[in-house]
Order: structure tokens, then sequence, then C-alpha cells
């Protein structure tokens, strides 16, 4: 492509952007309420429509969201919470968040219904773009502090990267790693399907970054399928080259991902015991972290690491007292006229791992010693049983409503059980900023998913994963809506886009992808990759609409 068309290309490219959706995207999918906030804002003075067209055949949008606040405010009506001040403000901010979900759908489908497809995919495609360039110019800040091209095997500074290093690739999102990795994995079905071939693996780039590896498992398991059901030759081979992209990272880039892995299959696949239990090792002295849980292989590791370091501490002693150091300073001299100090040892274990407990810790430890009675596994000197924490809290709900069957139906209600709500309006800044005098937690959530949260995130770092997190929009609903709440996610959520099933194209996978992470986080409530699925499919619906017409017209 010569000059002059490539520069032709890129202004035609800009030019068929739909600017009011991407600065739209950009801004609600920012972390910051204030900023999603502002989104909706801007939208709807560019584009003030309140035409939302909910009806019950044949509407123009999910009727699931109508159900979800009708359920929510029929519980509060007929709840002991009814003239509870505090419960009353976290039912509005729980309302509003539902509310937000509503405004932004109503908009991506009018996006969609007022231009042209291409436009809207030049949108999507600027979009991913700068969410790369984001990505890639936070991991090169992070290599120029570093020093080293792979950080994922940096031990320097505490660990603070090491395979840790994903945690900070958040893109221009500036939210969770996780909410990175989901966004690209939404891009590298879209762009497959497209037989994009440059922009599927610039995705799948930044997804590894991300070091996703609930949303890694996922997506590999979606490319089997694509491989053999649905794929043309080029999409097989464009398929190969990311899953050989994702072996060269677990096996060059990040190799200790490989342990979680293997954990995170013996906990959710096998659930298998543990061959070698954990056991507690307290080492006056020593530099592992006092009071960790470690296996016995490890503290045999331990043992014999200790061993061959106190052998080389004496040996090193030995030669510094045959040796004056004057004798050492004066070779240093002549070899090269200036004195040379070694660099600290960055990957010995003094270097390896901090012992700081953050402000939010130490809060929610000393809440936990307040509310001992009411946080039995927090306080407990054992970790729950040998099941993620994702298991445990659906046995909780479960549990829940073993003793309260009379709230299997609607569930316990809105900000009660299982909701980023809950944590928000503990006034914890667990999920973001609440006024405390306003602070509102209710005694099943407290004495459940509040208590099964503290028992792992109060622990040694190693326990702060996804799997342990009891967040899950199957578990929100289940608990806080009830029966009636997961129907309408089946019916009228998944089940609105699934009635397109034989026209879609890559709508299917990246349905059965946000199908898949609902089981990750609260995503409603987080306002961010799910206005990205509806957007993909509400895109997919119109071109497969268009395409059947053509040939049916033909």
């Amino acid at each position: 492509m010569t000059r002059s068309k490539a520069y032709s290309y890129i202004q035609n490219f800009i030019q068929t952007i739909d600017w009011k959706l991407l600065v739209f995207l950009l801004l609600f999918l920012d972390v910051k309420l204030v900023v999603k906030a502002l989104a909706l804002i801007f939208i709807y003075l560019m584009r003030p429509d309140f035409k939302f067209g909910f009806r019950i055949k044949n509407s123009r949008l999910p009727l699931f969201y109508i159900i979800v606040l009708l359920i929510a405010i029929f519980n509060w009506i007929i709840s002991s919470n009814f003239y509870n001040l505090n419960y009353g403000i976290a039912l509005i901010t729980g309302i509003a968040f539902w509310t937000a979900c509503i405004l932004a759908i109503h908009q991506l489908k009018l996006a969609v219904e007022i231009n042209d497809a291409v436009i809207i995919h030049h949108t999507i495609v600027a979009f991913f773009i700068l969410n790369i360039l984001a990505s890639y110019a936070i991991y090169a800040g992070i290599v120029i502090e570093t020093g080293t091209i792979n950080p994922f095997r940096y031990q320097g500074n505490f660990q603070k990267y090491f395979m840790g290093t994903g945690d900070y690739i958040k893109g221009i999102t500036m939210d969770t790693s996780t909410t990175n990795a989901v966004i690209n994995a939404f891009g590298v079905l879209y762009f497959l399907s497209k037989k994009n071939a440059a922009m599927t693996i610039l995705c799948m780039s930044v997804l590894l970054l991300a070091a996703s590896n609930i949303t890694n498992i996922l997506l590999c398991c979606i490319f089997i399928g694509l491989f053999v059901f649905a794929s043309n030759k080029d999409q097989k081979s464009i398929i190969i080259t990311c899953l050989m992209l994702g072996i060269i990272f677990l096996a060059k880039v990040s190799p200790q991902n490989n342990r979680y892995l293997e954990e995170a299959y013996k906990k959710f696949v096998a659930r298998l015991p543990s061959k070698t239990p954990a056991i507690t090792v307290v080492k006056a002295g020593s530099n592992e972290k006092e009071g960790a849980l470690v296996t016995e292989e490890e503290r045999r590791q331990i043992i014999a690491r200790n061993y061959v370091d106190s052998i080389d501490n004496l040996m090193n002693t030995r030669r510094l007292k045959s040796m004056p150091v004057i004798t050492k300073v004066d070779t240093l001299l002549a070899q090269t006229d200036k004195i040379i100090v070694p660099p600290p040892p960055i990957h010995s274990p003094s270097y390896q791992y901090k012992n700081e407990t953050t402000v939010l810790e130490k809060q929610l430890i000393n809440f936990s010693a307040w509310q001992a009675t009411v946080l039995p596994l927090t306080n407990s000197s054992k970790v729950p049983a040998n099941l993620p924490g994702k298991l445990l809290a659906l046995q909780q709900t479960f549990h829940l409503f073993q003793q309260q069957p009379g709230k299997i139906i609607s569930g316990a209600g809105m900000g009660n059980f299982s909701s980023k709500l809950a944590f928000r309006t503990t006034a914890m800044k667990i999920a973001g900023g609440y006024p405390s005098k306003f602070a509102y937690i209710n005694p099943a959530f407290e004495s459940n998913h509040f208590d099964l949260y503290l028992s792992y995130f109060t622990r040694q770092d190693k326990l702060h994963s996804l799997t342990n997190s009891p967040n899950s929009v199957y578990d929100q609903l289940l608990s806080e809506y009830g029966l009636a709440g997961i129907m309408a996610l089946v019916i009228f959520y998944f089940g609105f886009f699934a009635k397109y099933a034989q026209i879609l194209t890559y709508g299917i996978p990246v349905l059965l992808l946000c199908a898949g992470i609902f089981f990750v986080d609260y995503w409603f409530e987080q306002l961010s990759v799910v206005i990205l699925f509806e957007l993909l499919l509400f895109l997919d619906i119109r071109e497969s609409s268009i395409e059947k017409t053509a040939a049916d017209g033909n």
C-alpha cells in the first residue's frame, strides 16, 4: 500500500467513526463511578432519546432489567427493612445501578439502529486500538521501572510485579486487569469472526499480559469448539496461533501461572484433597512470612534452602576473615580504577516478600476482631475448607434457602446477601466509596459472604484470588432475587439474544463467554464489560438480519 493510499484509508476510517459512541464507551468503561455518570449525561445530551421500547412481546430491550427492579421493590415492601432509612438509601443506590444499565443499553441499541454497520465496526476497532495502546504503554512503563523486558520473571521490589505483573495491565479503562482481559477476550472472538488476524492477535497478546487465568481457560474452551464446529481454514490458523501464544506465555513468559492452573483444576474439576496437607511453620529469624501456610513439600524446600544458605554464608564469612578489606579494595582499584559495589541480590528471599498490611486490610482485621461472634470463619485459625471461595459461597446461598424457604422465590432482597452493593454499603471501601453514616450491613450477608470474603482476604496474599471471591452474577441473582431472578436472567436476558441463534455469527461464542464470566464477578453492577457484550450482540443481530434479508430476496 502506497503512502497516499494509506493516508486515504486512515482518513476514511476516521471519518466513518461514531465519535459520540466512542467517547461514551471510553467514559462509561472507566473505573470511576463519577466518570460513568458523566458518560450518561454526555450521551443523552448528544442523543436525547428516551423511547426504550420495553414490551411484553417483541421488546426492543431485554425485559430482564425491568423484572429485576420489580423484584427488588417487591422484596423491599414485604421486608422488615421498609422503615430502615439506611437500607432505603442502599436500595436507591442499587436501583440507580440497574437504571444506569438500562440507560446504557438503550444508547447502544440506538447507535446500532441509526448508523450503518461499518460505522459501528470502525468505532469498535478504534476502541480496541486505544485500549491496546494503553495496555502496552502500561507494560512499557513496568519494563522501564524494572529494567527487564519480562517483568513476569522479575523478583525485585519485593516481588511487586513477578507473576502479579498482569494485575497492573488495566488498559484504558483503568479498571481491574480481569476487566481488561474480558474486554480483549470479546475482541479476540469479534475480530476472529471478521478474519482480522492482526487485531485478533493484538487482543490476544493483551489478554495474555493481563494474565487472567479464568478468562484464558474460558476462551480456550470456546476456541476448541470453534475449531471443531464453526471455523474455516483461515480462522483455524488464527486459532492455532492464539493457542500457541498462550502456550509460549505459560512456558516462557510466566511459568508461575502453571501452579495456579493446577490448583484451580484440583479445586474446581478434580476437587481432590491435597496430597501434602498445609501446615503452619513459624521460624525465628526466617525470611518466610511468619505463620504462613505451606505444604510439606514447601517445608522441605525451605529447610534445604536454609541449609544451603547457611553453608554459603559460612564460607563467605571465612573468606572475608582470611582476606583484609584493604586488599579487596586495592584489587578492585587496580582492575577498574574505581570501587565496584555489587548490586543487591534482588532474587534472594529477603527481597522477594514484604510483610506489610495495607490500610484496608488493617481496617478489615479490626472489624473482624470487633465482630468476632458473627464472623466465625474470619476469626478461625484455619483457612476455610479445601474448596474455592466461590463454591463455598454457593453453599452458603443454598443453606440460606434451607433455613428460610420463603426466600426461594424472590430472594433475600437487593443488597442483603451477595452483591457489589452489599459490599459497598459496608462503607469499608471494598467495592467503592460510600458514606459511613449511612452504612448498612444485613446480618445474613455479614455472617455468610462477608465473613467468607474476610476469611480469605485478611490472610496471606496467595489466598487473594478470584476463585476465593464470592462475587458472581448467578449467586447475586439467586440469593437476592431468588428463582425469579435466575429465570429472568436465563429467559429475558440470555434468551433475548439467543432467540437469534440461527443467524448469529460471532454472537454465539461471545454469548458463551459472557455466560462463563458471569461466574467471576458482579458484572452488571460493575457497569463495564456487559455494555461491550451488548453492543457486539446488537451489531451481530443487525448484520446477520441484513444478510438474511438479502439472501431471502435473491
